[in-house]
């Protein structure tokens, strides 16, 4: 594991129809906010988009602007190497402490050596405490 923090995550509502989730990406690309981290659940009628961005307060203003719902949350943003067993270590740490991963997203490309991990979980502070002594380990 290279790093861990804790970041801001942007819960966003919207329709669930083609050109919708377009519509946000090309908004936050307009004002120069990058996308770290991404995931949408779909239901029937409306998208659940999380995502980490480069500029939270930013991207809040600039949806709710537009009449977004944008709901917050501190989550985990870890950088983790790309190998068998990295996620199963950081899972097996949190069930030691009795901390709950809620969810996770991650994502690397087969030959990157690092990929990005974001974690909800029960209790961030104790979380990050554990993880960073993971990085020092490592």
């Amino acid at each position: 594991m290279k790093s861990v923090r804790i970041v801001e995550q942007l819960a966003i509502f919207i329709a669930n129809r083609p050109g919708k989730l377009a519509d946000l990406c090309d908004a936050l690309a307009e004002e120069k906010i990058n996308i770290y981290g991404l995931t949408v659940s779909d239901t029937v009628d409306h998208a659940a988009v999380r995502m980490v961005v480069s500029d939270t307060r930013r991207a809040i203003a600039l949806l709710e602007a537009r009449g977004v719902l944008v709901l917050e949350s501190e989550v985990l943003m870890i950088e983790n190497d790309n190998r068998p067993g990295s996620l199963s270590r950081i899972a097996d740490a949190m069930s030691k402490v009795k901390v709950n991963i809620e969810y996770a997203y991650l994502a690397s490309m087969p030959a990157a050596k690092r990929g990005l991990l974001i974690l909800r979980v029960s209790d961030v502070d104790k979380a990050l405490k554990v993880l960073q002594r993971l990085v020092v380990e490592a």
